[in-house]
């Protein structure tokens, strides 16, 4: 996974990629052509005396290094911007994908486990690149060229290369192997930190509000712990692989200058010579240490990007149709044909046989107990979900046939749950209309009796908004998301029992604007409040995910028990208040 990942986003930044291998070529060359250069300053000027002899290649291994501190310069360069580009197109590329996801994906990953793969998980695939790029080129050549460089220097210390090196790999891959598990764990405890953290500032008001925050505070202790007690662990390892790497580098180190100094006494050996092979050794022992670097960081990146390929290799439940509709005869109809709809693993399904006709200008309201069933058939309209059974139809065609943002266009929905983004009022208005007038926002707003509090905000249409909308009230939120909704101005209204948090005036105000100044329009209203919905053309009411009745008003006063009960039990309630 991690190379397919590494293949698909580096393709297109190739040139990046060639400037790092040539400059990593020019470097590594250098670095292997100095110790010969060393050995011959030594050998042939110093002992000898030439000052001529040390001047002129002194120069020369001047310019040499100082090539060589360009060229890294320039692979580091080119590196960094392959691995800063490959990151920013892998988050795009999550981030669109995420963008398609129904609900069902969603809430299969979960929105904090998504975040941190977005942020955490790319991060550590950037940062493997970027210490390949550094290093990739560079360790192999430093690795393979020292040692052939070594043997011509001096075949007879060569067996110190042969017990070195294989010493370090097998210490290396220890420590590695006890990592990986370390490195999948820590990912998962990452999300629960983050999940943790979620819950308790989206949660923040019901915490304080049950007094919960010791228990809340334990919770996110009790998360935050694993996660440090997971990045010790690897840490420790990590921390081990060092002093094990600098260990064999200098006992190896000695032991050539202690074999060595016998074959100098002997004359078999020149001093020249011997620095050369040390310093050819040390490159060698160098170049496996880079790789050990690379060899860190590539269990961790190797899990995150198994996260990565699995939300990039899961495709929505909902997705286009190949031979898209995007013309509608039709114009503010629906229809559900025997529709059912069951969650993935539920023994029993949420929705069963649905038949409903909903024609254009209609309002048609839905209401039944908790859990009967209401926002998951709402949901069903503008395709969140796919019906596991039967046909909804919008403007006489399947909605799985529709154009995605054919579909989208021609309804407007209200949630259950308003959200606003950070921004202002008319950023929020513009939602869903990029181009509205002033104007057009002014004249949302009166319909949804928003407009007085909207004037009294410091800056009117610029009143800054906070994420979610907490600057607000709640019956503020859910005004200002209804004139989202009619800023768009679609031919069919969704209303998910969008009116809960406004007071019966306001409620009566703000429907009789939307009958007056929406005439033509399709309203499909779900509601708990029976004075909602008493001016509907057509109730449903919804009994365990069936349609029970349906009728107006005063025919399910007269026909249906389970109505009848409801508005009793309401009216009930207001004369106790």
């Amino acid at each position: 996974m991690l190379m397919r990942l590494l293949v698909r986003y580096l393709r297109p930044h190739w040139p990046l990629l060639v400037g790092v291998v040539v400059f990593q070529l020019l470097q590594s060359f250098a670095s292997l052509y100095l110790p010969t250069l060393n050995a011959d300053l030594i050998d042939k000027g110093v002992i000898k005396g030439d000052t001529g002899y040390i001047m002129a290649n002194g120069g020369f291994m001047l310019l040499v290094t100082l090539g060589q501190v360009l060229c890294n310069i320039m692979a580091v360069y080119f590196g960094a911007k392959a691995s800063m580009r490959l990151g920013r197109d892998m988050r795009a590329a999550l981030f669109a994908h995420v963008g398609e996801f129904s609900e069902r994906e969603v809430t299969k990953f979960g929105a904090p486990s998504l975040i941190t793969r977005n942020t955490n998980d790319v991060q550590q695939v950037q940062m493997l690149v970027l210490m390949t790029c550094t290093l990739l080129v560079s360790a192999p050549i430093l690795a393979l060229g020292g040692i052939i460089l070594a043997i011509q220097q001096d075949a007879g210390l060569s067996w110190l290369i042969a017990v070195s090196v294989p010493v370090l790999l097998i210490c290396v891959v220890l420590i590695i192997t006890r990592m990986v598990p370390q490195f999948r764990r820590m990912q998962k405890r990452i999300d629960q930190v983050n999940r943790v953290l979620r819950e308790q500032l989206s949660g923040i008001r019901v915490v304080r509000a049950f007094v919960r925050e010791d228990i809340e505070r334990d919770r996110f202790d009790t998360a935050n712990e694993q996660v440090t007690e997971t990045a010790l662990k690897a840490g420790r390892l990590m921390a081990l692989m060092f002093p094990t790497v600098m260990l064999v580098l200098n006992v190896s180190s000695v032991a050539v200058i202690w074999f060595g100094a016998f074959r100098i006494d002997d004359g078999t050996l020149q001093v020249g010579t011997l620095t050369a092979f040390l310093s050819y050794l040390m490159q060698i022992l160098m170049g496996v240490m880079m790789a050990t670097f690379m060899f860190v960081m590539v269990p961790r990146a190797a899990v995150c990007a198994e996260r990565i390929g699995e939300v990039l290799g899961t495709a929505s439940t909902v997705t286009a149709s190949e031979h898209p509709v995007t013309e509608l005869r039709e114009h503010g109809t629906i229809e559900l044909f025997e529709v059912g709809f069951a969650y993935p693993g539920a023994e029993d399904p949420v929705l069963s046989d649905l038949n409903v006709r909903i024609e254009r200008g209609q309002t048609v309201a839905i209401i039944g107990s908790t859990g009967s069933g209401k926002t998951t058939l709402i949901n069903l309209l503008p395709r969140l979900f796919d019906a596991t059974s039967g046909s909804v139809l919008v403007d006489g065609v399947d909605v799985a046939e529709i154009e995605p943002d054919v579909l989208w266009a021609r309804i407007g929905l209200v949630p259950q749950k308003p959200y606003l983004f950070s921004g202002t009022v008319a950023s929020n208005l513009r939602y869903g209309k990029p181009d509205a007038t002033d104007d057009e926002l002014w004249r949302a707003l009166e319909i949804a009796q928003a407009s007085d509090f909207v004037r009294e905000m410091d800056g009117q249409l610029e009143a800054e908004i906070a994420q979610g909308g907490t600057n607000v009230s709640g019956g503020q939120r859910q005004r200002l998301a209804i004139a989202r909704a009619l800023v768009k101005r679609p031919e069919i209204y969704v209303f998910d029992d969008s009116f809960s948090a406004l007071d019966l005036a306001t409620d009566a105000r703000l429907r009789r604007a939307l009958k007056q100044r929406e005439q033509g329009a399709t309203f499909v209203i779900v509601a708990q409040r029976v004075s909602t919905i008493t001016d509907a053309d057509q109730i449903l009411v919804l009994e365990n995910g069936r349609i029970v009745d349906q009728g107006t008003h005063e025919e399910l006063l007269e026909t249906s028990p389970t109505y009848a009960e409801i508005v009793s039990s309401q009216l009930a309630a207001e004369d106790a208040a």
